[in-house]
C-alpha cells in the first residue's frame, strides 16, 4: 500500500472528515470510536501514513515509542485507574480494517481473555 493511500484516517487527520477528537500534537491524534467495544474506546493514530505495525521499519522507533506514551497520557485523563487494553490489529487476518496503523485503547469495565 502506498503511503498516499488515503484512508479514512487520512481523513480525520486533514479534517475531511469529523471526529470526536481527545487528543492531538504534532505526531498523533486521538479520537473516539465510533464503534466502541467498550466504555471507553479511544483510538490513536500516527500523522505519519504507516499502513500497518509490520510495515513499521527502524526509522520508525521515535515515532512507536511516542504512540505508546501516548496512550498512556490519553488512558490516564480518561480516568482509567483499574487498567486498559491496547491492541493493534494487524492485516486481514488480525482483523485490521482501516490500513492506517493505530492503536485501540479500550477500558471502563473488565475485559475478557482470550479477546477473539
Amino acid at each position: 500500500m502506498s503511503e498516499t493511500t488515503e484512508t479514512i484516517f487520512s481523513k480525520i487527520i486533514s479534517r475531511e472528515i469529523p471526529a470526536d477528537i481527545v487528543y492531538e500534537d504534532n505526531l498523533t491524534l486521538a479520537f473516539k470510536d465510533i464503534h466502541p467495544q467498550a466504555p471507553v474506546h479511544i483510538l490513536v493514530i500516527p500523522k505519519k501514513p504507516l499502513p500497518t505495525l509490520a510495515d513499521a521499519e527502524s526509522g520508525d522507533h521515535a515515532l512507536l515509542g511516542h504512540l505508546l506514551l501516548t496512550v498512556k497520557r490519553i488512558a490516564e485523563e480518561a480516568g482509567l485507574k483499574n487498567g486498559y487494553r491496547v491492541v493493534i490489529n494487524t492485516g486481514d487476518d488480525g482483523g485490521q480494517t482501516v490500513h492506517h496503523l493505530h492503536l485501540h485503547i479500550l477500558g471502563g469495565r473488565q475485559l475478557d481473555w482470550p479477546p477473539g
